[in-house]
């Protein structure tokens, strides 16, 4: 059992009763008057394991207090995160009017702050101004793309973290931008260790030897926010990493983001080459960062992130430890491991690089399109690879989540990007939220096309996945698209895994490694709008693409979750469903095409295998061979019948597949929708052989040269 509760100390119910003390067990129902106290509002989960168990003791007061406990860790783990968070109380939360209230009052401040950026930003521009008048504008985009990341480095955290998620944005920066950005990093200066401490002790209200049995004397990673330190738990000796906030740092990006708004708003009003709302994308990024600043949010992040995802053997989340983590201060489980980007040190461990991305890129896609809660944060410091072979996730402060209706729209994209259907995938815009209804899609057609029928001269899982996020990039700049940050982070998520593998191996490719997910879920998942895409991508011009379904289940198989039953499930149901009769036209038709080919492929196999001698009594003189049929027209059907044994092969050969999951198919069939089914499907049968038949009977020989079958 699921219990879901609202708590934020432990869960107390009290009773006021007009009798004596001590006398709670007898009084009378009408005699209590309930009181609940308000708890902290913070959402957990708690699996019951045991019976609650009740404290009753008198209060001083004329009160009875009765304490509900839940026996077990998780109990525990709960009622510390929960003094966590009542340490985290006074934590900020992003709010343009609070901003305004607090600095527009300040001038000086303001001023002051804003000489600085104008003087490391306008001489920017001024040079980009130059450029442009000498015409060499597009030449020295690399150029003045690095010295802008430079500048932002100088500016400090907030401009680092704007870097960051800029080079997540290829609707606001060219892509010469986005790739200077995406290396920008939080190598920023460490702040003193005294304060470090300091903030511990006073976050914690603790001796900082009254937790730590050590702790190292200097950080060993610093960031945009906070550095970490290497420390021993007391009580345990558990290894621990310790997060600490960089002092002051909300009151330097507090004022940051108040100018950068106002910037924003003049860039709305008068920049017209950029489409985009930008103050809504820095109220958005401003939001995420300000939530990387209450640690005990990520911590919540990583417990979330960790149940998801951390199933899978290969994945490894961190655990928190909450009586020693406040607002300030993150306490998780120390993890050694190495940086995904130090190819050769993991390959010294003994490991494989491509193995390590392959896992991540089948953990980002099942953030992206299963659960749509995913790290927003991707790069290569935040991603380890441990000696056992595993790849750590750390650093949980950015989080984001996709839509459930964009989760199924993406996999949709992507078959119409197979079927190279580019009015579908204009569509597709208005779904994933790139574009507003009001927008006209068609002019976007003739660029996708020209872009797409270049890049898919290969087969979409040969196809560079940076090659195509630049191109499409590309399209995305020069229209008005809006891309959803979900959107933007988890396609740098994929670029960064595919940069990496492309160290280890210049001719790995993220979509191929991506194909199996995807086969996956278009085989396997019941939702309407997957089996829809199914059909879309299975069937053409009223035929079905036999091969097409070979391959997915070809690519399906090698992804570890993929079970035969699972596919063949969701297509009955939507095939004998009340809004499934062009479907079972469809299939009505393809299987009397596979029933022919069964039956005129066994006749043609067995006069192969006849000796001359008894072909020519067959024959009978007639030089056209026993049928009325082209060779071309046999060999398609004798491909048909194979193609159709190895995909039941395929199915077969599926480690869950088990021939009790027939049974319920059998059941199924047994149904008034499938008898009928069954029925129209023997009747075209007959009528299809009776044709084919009558014009055996009914040909006339011809003097063409003898055929062989």
């Amino acid at each position: 059992m699921v219990v879901v509760v609202a708590v934020g100390q432990p869960l107390t119910l009290w009773w006021r009763t007009s009798r004596a003390k001590g006398s709670f067990p007898h009084c009378k129902r009408d005699s209590i008057r309930l009181r609940v106290r308000p708890a902290r509002s913070v959402l957990v989960e708690a699996e019951a394991r045991a019976a609650p168990t009740l404290r009753v003791r008198d209060v001083d007061d004329g009160s009875v207090k009765v304490q509900i406990y839940q026996g077990g860790d998780r109990t525990d783990d709960l009622q510390a995160e929960a003094r966590a968070m009542a340490r985290s109380a006074n934590a900020s939360v992003y709010s343009p009017q609070l901003l305004v209230g607090k600095y527009g009052s300040r001038p000086v401040k303001v001023i002051r702050r804003t000489l600085k950026i104008l003087i490391a930003l306008g001489s920017f521009g001024l040079k980009l101004l130059v450029d442009q008048r000498n015409g060499v504008l597009n030449q020295n985009k690399r150029l003045r793309a690095a010295e802008l990341r430079r500048i932002f480095t100088r500016l400090g955290p907030t401009f680092v973290k704007l870097g960051q998620g800029l080079s997540t944005r290829p609707d606001v920066c060219p892509p010469e931008y986005l790739e200077e950005l995406s290396e920008l990093q939080d190598a920023l200066p460490t702040f003193p260790d005294t304060e470090a401490f300091s903030c511990i002790e006073r976050e914690l209200e603790l001796p900082l030897d009254s937790v730590f049995s050590s702790i190292s004397p200097s950080p060993i990673a610093a960031a945009s926010l906070g550095q970490v330190y290497k420390a021993q738990l007391k009580y345990s000796g558990q290894v621990v990493a310790v997060k600490v906030q960089r002092p002051g740092i909300e009151e330097a990006i507090g004022l940051d983001f108040y100018l950068i708004r106002g910037l924003g708003f003049f860039i709305n009003k008068y920049v017209d080459v950029i489409t985009t709302d930008v103050v809504a994308l820095i109220d958005e990024f401003a939001r995420r960062v300000y939530q990387e600043l209450n640690y005990v949010q990520e911590g919540q992040n990583a417990r979330r992130f960790k149940k998801l995802y951390a199933d899978k053997e290969e994945v490894l989340v961190p655990d928190i430890f909450w009586d020693y983590t406040s607002g300030k201060v993150l306490t998780m489980e120390w993890v050694d491991g190495v940086k995904l980007n130090e190819q050769d040190a993991i390959e010294r461990q003994g490991l494989k690089v491509l193995d390590l991305v392959n896992t991540g890129i089948q953990c980002s896609l099942r953030q992206l399109l299963e659960y749509g809660y995913f790290h927003a944060d991707p790069h290569p410091g935040n991603l380890l690879a441990t000696p056992e072979g595993k790849l750590a996730f750390l650093d949980f402060g950015m989080m984001s989540e996709t839509p459930e209706e964009a989760r199924f729209a993406i996999i949709g994209h992507v078959v119409h990007m197979v079927n190279r259907d580019y009015e579908a995938m204009a569509r597709d815009y208005y779904a994933l939220d790139f574009l507003s209804p009001d927008v006209d899609v068609s002019p976007i057609v003739p660029a996708l096309r020209d872009f797409f029928d270049d890049a898919l001269n290969s087969t979409v899982s040969e196809l560079n996945f940076k090659t195509l996020v630049d191109g499409l990039g590309a399209v995305l700049y020069q229209y008005p698209f809006n891309v959803p940050a979900y959107y933007a982070l988890i396609l740098r998520s994929l670029t960064v895994l595919e940069g990496l593998a492309l160290y280890a191996d210049p001719n790995f490719k993220v979509l191929a490694a991506s194909y199996p997910y995807f086969a996956k879920r278009l085989l396997t998942d019941p939702n309407p709008y997957l089996r829809d895409a199914l059909i879309e991508l299975l069937f053409k011009d009223g035929k079905f693409r036999w091969n097409r379904l070979e391959n997915l289940l070809i690519q399906g198989k090698k992804d570890r979750d993929f079970s035969a039953k699972d596919a063949l499930q969701p297509v009955l149901k939507l095939l004998l469903g009340s809004d499934g009769e062009e479907l079972r036209t469809l299939v009505i038709k393809e299987a009397v095409r596979v029933t022919e080919a069964f039956i005129w492929g066994t006749v043609i196999d067995t006069y192969n295998s006849m000796p001359n001698f008894m072909r020519a009594l067959v024959v009978n003189g007639n030089a056209t061979g026993p049928l009325v049929m082209s060779i071309a027209e046999q060999e398609s059907m004798i491909e048909l019948r194979d193609q159709v044994f190895r995909i039941w092969g395929l199915l077969r050969s599926s480690e869950s597949f088990d021939p009790a999951l027939l049974q319920p198919i059998l059941q199924v069939l047994q149904q008034p929708e499938a008898r009928n089914l069954g029925g129209r499907v023997i009747g075209g049968i007959t009528q299809r052989l009776a044709a084919r038949l009558l014009q055996q009977v009914l040909r006339v020989p011809t003097t063409a040269s003898a055929s062989t079958l």
